[in-house]
């Protein structure tokens, strides 16, 4: 099998270092483990200037649309890294599915208004990345095989010479405003409480958004952001006219290696404390809490249903349950599934059957998706979509976009929302939407 050439570079632990050079490069897209406590996150993952541009046509089937990236993955070719490299990317896809790619999946309801006028899904298919190893503290540049030695050339000079970045400012017109009244949230979660009780579903994922006018670069933001919430599964991906996806997650999708299945739920949310007493206080309740740990519960069964589509008969485990991580904003409550992928499924197999992430629909998954579309009047978008990366082995990992943001059209928006169960109070569901994203509201307001 070919095998992709590796060229060492300064170690860089901030990979804005890095992506300075290439910010304004078409197709530039950054994977960035945000440097979280607790070892979450290893690699950060940049590149640009992508062999081919793959958007889903609006009336195209998903499984139409996987097709497609299947076969730009075969046209790029197989390749492997040279020992002693244990890197997670050889070459691939690199992009987002935005929440509504489901749409193409699943037969649902178009109520909710497309204001954002976002391509359902947008990936890139690159034939090199500059990869930082945070754990072996490395940085190299990954060629796959089929990049032209002058292509290779060029860009161990652009990286190895220091780049001064032209300053820059991102700036909003306005506090970041709520779409909807507290009125209209109390008067949501009453509907989804209604269909609840009538045996429609068990738990309903319900967000709000929030926006301002704006003007700038968005890297700007997105480095300010970064740095009031580092996050292991943080991205910043260029959009056409100035655009940008910044996400600040800190949830795995699905991930896979050697055929190894991981997808890393998240249900159950206290806020950090003033104090260390306050703060251990809110862990120990999130901890202990039945309420969250029957929704967290809830969406474990509902992920190894969608794990089990794609996944040998008999290997979906839960080797974790009701862990609790903490970032600078919040605690949360998180689980793991694991399972191993038939030996007649891929990647894509694993995304056509389980996308979107069931922590962030509610169960049953179609039904609530359902309910999402009849009472979120705006559709999300980007907001619970996925970022992503595919490489031409077969490897993949990709997080849900929760605590992210998509600068469009001279305007910023941010969702927050959580899951509403038949025991949950509006006022403090409310508050939750609230306290998972105001370090990102406030931050953006500070610049």
């Amino acid at each position: 099998m070919p095998t992709c050439s590796v060229y060492p570079l300064p170690y860089r632990a901030n990979p804005a270092e890095y992506f300075t050079a290439i910010r304004h490069a078409p197709g530039a897209v950054l994977l960035d483990s945000g440097r979280p406590a607790a070892g979450r996150g290893r690699y950060d993952l940049l590149s640009a200037w992508p062999q081919a541009t793959l958007t889903v046509w609006p009336d195209e089937s998903g499984s139409d649309f996987l097709q497609r990236l299947r076969e730009n993955l075969a046209l790029l070719g197989e390749a492997t890294l040279p020992a002693p490299y244990e890197l997670p990317f050889a070459g691939g896809l690199i992009g987002y599915l935005s929440y509504d790619f489901g749409r193409h999946l699943e037969q649902l309801p178009h109520r909710a208004v497309d204001d954002l006028r976002l391509p359902d899904a947008r990936l890139g298919l690159y034939a090199w990345a500059l990869i930082s190893d945070h754990q072996a503290l490395t940085s190299q540049l990954v060629f796959h095989p089929q990049l032209s030695d002058g292509e290779r050339q060029r860009l161990i000079t652009l990286f190895s010479h220091p780049t001064l970045s032209a300053p820059a400012t991102f700036k909003l017109h306005g506090k970041m405003t709520a779409d909807l009244s507290a009125e209209a949230y109390e008067q949501a979660l009453a509907r989804i409480q209604d269909y609840i009780q009538a045996g429609d579903c068990y738990q309903v994922n319900f967000a709000q958004r929030f926006r301002a006018p704006c003007i700038g670069d968005p890297w700007v933001a997105y480095c300010a952001l970064r740095e009031a919430c580092p996050t292991p599964f943080s991205g910043f991906q260029s959009l056409p006219d100035d655009g940008a996806v910044l996400s600040l997650s800190p949830e795995r999708f699905v991930k896979i290696s050697q055929r190894q299945v991981e997808t890393r739920p998240i249900k159950g949310t206290r806020p950090r404390g003033a104090t260390v007493a306050e703060d251990c206080a809110n862990a120990a309740e999130l901890l202990a809490s039945p309420k969250d740990r029957a929704e967290n519960l809830m969406i474990v069964d509902l992920l190894r249903n969608d794990l089990g589509r794609t996944c040998r008969i008999g290997s979906v485990k839960v080797p974790e349950l009701f862990s609790l991580e903490s970032y600078p904003n919040v605690h949360h409550l998180v689980s793991s599934v694991t399972g191993e992928l038939a030996d007649d499924k891929d990647a894509l197999d694993l995304i056509a059957g389980s996308f979107p992430g069931g922590s962030i629909t509610g169960a049953p998954k179609i039904r609530a998706m359902q309910i999402i579309d009849e009472l979120e009047t705006t559709r999300r978008g980007l907001y619970c979509g996925s970022l992503l990366y595919l490489d031409v082995r077969g490897e993949m990992d990709s997080s849900i976009a929760i605590r992210s943001l998509l600068v469009k059209d001279g305007q910023v928006c941010c969702w927050g929302g959580g899951g509403i169960v038949v025991d949950s109070q509006w006022q403090a569901e409310y508050q939750e939407s609230i306290t998972k994203v105001r370090v990102l509201l406030e931050t953006l307001e500070g610049l």
